[in-house]
């Protein structure tokens, strides 16, 4: 089998992991494996199995082509043999948001013998071709297509060629998820007048060296032998289950500057020794010298289990939908749209400005999940024409409703808005979650399974942080998530502080706390020259967010 791995940086990849895969459970696609985790992107994927057959193809053997393209140019091919039509043929595939190009030839008969990376298409008699977005696969009840097969788009007579039939089958190890309860004893008390409050990271290490976190405990106050409520890791996520990980034990400090009591290095592996035989390790701190002192403090795993859970994908499967809405920020911050170096300028060339390409860049990846395509688009800190300012405007014009047609009708708005209202301000975000909520709310009450998706898109330090943190603290039981993108050279530290990844959940003014976290930020100047694009940043923890959602309140894929 041949496989190539192309440079996929301008595509779009989003996660819909989120589940475990455990090793040695299948033959995976070492090419692609090799790419992804090498960028880091070990849990943005799933393992699918496509299988192929063929109907009403002439009497021949088959051999299809498949091109995988994110639209660039940029592919992945894979060649596999079809014989006759009622053979398949399974291969591994990961989970992108991509167009898949389909092309099947007649094999000469001078090349039935031959290695498949042997064999020269150039020679073999094309009989057909067929496109489609591999998220119409995965989110058919089904999970399976038929494709007309065409011929080549510069043929002017087209022929009947026969059909593709392509299924598409979630791989047993990404339904294998990890349950492990950590325990620590005897931790250094880092605060001068009261013991640590300490909370872990477990991360993983790209090949570049670089640890990445990819999963936290909640923060135990005031505790020094603390016990944390169970983390939920899949293979996928971390590479393998012999991969390294670096779980660090810090100080939670409020102001985000969190010190570190200890650390060790293992493998998931290593972690299931560790409690098969009951046993701790020692923690260590680096040294100035470049050695690790190893404390009296030990880490211990009380649980470590393995269980089959429910996918993101099978949600998807299911009919579960994704639903995408969008807040923009209209505050004078972001410059006088009619000059260009104003945030919101309108280039006549036709180049996107930050708030354009965000919401291209993310809507055309969750549209695939809404059925309907008719999403909430919200302005704040403007004032509209003969009208106070607003802080949670409806981005059409419409006094009555908040939906526009896909993400074009996002655009359209937008760029209608910019010449109907007022920049204002401040920068409040407490009205367009209320108002986001209210629509999740409305939706649960229904029985609707839509999941609900919200991006907002600023420029500024939000005026109404309390405000913010108790929508988003009742909020957290809804199914909605929110997505932050800042554009613009702004401070966004407290942007950072409502994303509660490295620290505690949100507590409201009433002293609620978050019942999970739902919030992921992304400032734009972080990954716009990256290797990671705006959309695998802010899509990262949407699908353990949804898992959690449903785990919380039992809900289950039930077929379609």
């Amino acid at each position: 089998m041949g496989n190539c791995c192309s440079d996929v940086s301008s595509g779009a990849i989003a996660g819909v992991g989120g589940t475990a895969s455990s090793a040695n459970l299948g033959t995976t696609n070492d090419a692609v494996d090799h790419y992804l985790n090498s960028k880091g992107f070990n849990g943005l994927f799933s393992h699918v199995e496509l299988s192929f057959s063929a109907s009403d193809l002439r009497d021949c053997d088959v051999l299809s082509k498949v091109i995988i393209s994110d639209g660039a140019l940029n592919t992945i091919c894979y060649v596999v043999s079809i014989k006759r039509t009622d053979e398949t043929f399974l291969f591994f595939f990961f989970f992108f948001f991509l167009i898949a190009e389909f092309r099947v030839y007649d094999v000469d008969t001078k090349y039935q013998n031959s290695k498949q990376e042997m064999l020269k298409l150039d020679d073999q008699q094309f009989l057909g071709e067929a496109t489609c977005v591999l998220s119409e696969i995965i989110t058919k009840s089904t999970r399976t297509i038929t494709l007309e097969l065409k011929g080549f788009a510069a043929q002017t007579q087209q022929h009947h060629n026969g059909k593709l039939i392509i299924h598409a089958e979630e791989s047993l190890a990404s339904k294998i998820t990890t349950e492990i309860v950590f325990r620590c004893s005897s931790l250094e008390s880092k605060d001068l007048f009261s013991k640590s409050d300490p909370f872990l990271v477990v991360s993983k290490i790209v090949e570049h060296g670089t640890p990445i976190p990819v999963s936290k405990t909640e923060v135990i106050k005031n505790n020094i032998n603390p016990t944390w409520k169970p983390l939920f890791l899949n293979v996928q996520q971390v590479g393998s289950k012999d991969s390294p990980l670096i779980i660090e034990c810090s100080d939670f400090n409020s102001n985000g500057k969190h010190s570190l009591i200890g650390k060790v290095q293992k493998s998931l592996a290593d972690l299931e020794k560790l409690h098969l035989a009951g046993q701790g390790i020692n923690l260590s701190l680096p040294t100035n010298a470049g050695q690790k002192k190893v404390l009296k403090s030990q880490l211990f795993v009380d649980k470590f289990t393995e269980t089959v859970q429910h996918t993101f994908l099978e949600y998807l499967a299911s009919g579960f939908e994704l639903s995408f809405m969008v807040a923009i920020d209209f505050t004078a911050s972001n410059g006088n749209p009619r000059l260009p170096d104003s945030l919101h300028y309108i280039d006549p060339s036709g180049r996107l400005n930050a708030y354009q390409r965000a919401i291209v860049d993310v809507g055309e990846v969750l549209q695939f999940y809404d059925s309907d395509k008719r999403f909430p688009a919200w302005g704040f800190g403007a004032r509209p024409i003969d009208s106070p300012v607003s802080h949670c405007f409806n981005l059409n014009g419409s006094s009555s409703f908040s939906e526009v047609d896909g993400v074009q009708g996002i655009m359209t708005s937008y760029t209608s808005a910019l010449f109907n209202v007022s920049l204002a301000g401040p920068t409040l975000f407490g009205p367009v979650i209320n108002s986001a909520a209210m629509i999740a709310s409305q939706s649960l009450a229904q029985g609707s399974r839509r999941y609900y998706v919200l991006l907002i898109i600023t420029d500024g330090v939000i005026t109404d942080l309390q405000e913010t943190k108790d929508a988003l603290v009742s909020a957290s039981d809804l199914p909605l998530s929110i997505l932050i993108v800042g554009v613009g050279g702004a401070d966004f530290k407290a942007m950072e502080i409502l994303d509660a990844d490295r620290g505690e959940r949100l507590e409201s003014s009433s002293g609620r706390v978050a019942s999970r976290d739902i919030v992921q930020f992304v400032a734009l100047r972080d990954v716009q020259h990256g290797e990671v694009s705006v959309v695998q940043a802010l899509l990262a923890e949407l699908p353990s967010q949804f898992l959690t959602y449903m785990r919380i309140r039992n809900l289950k894929p039930i077929p379609l």
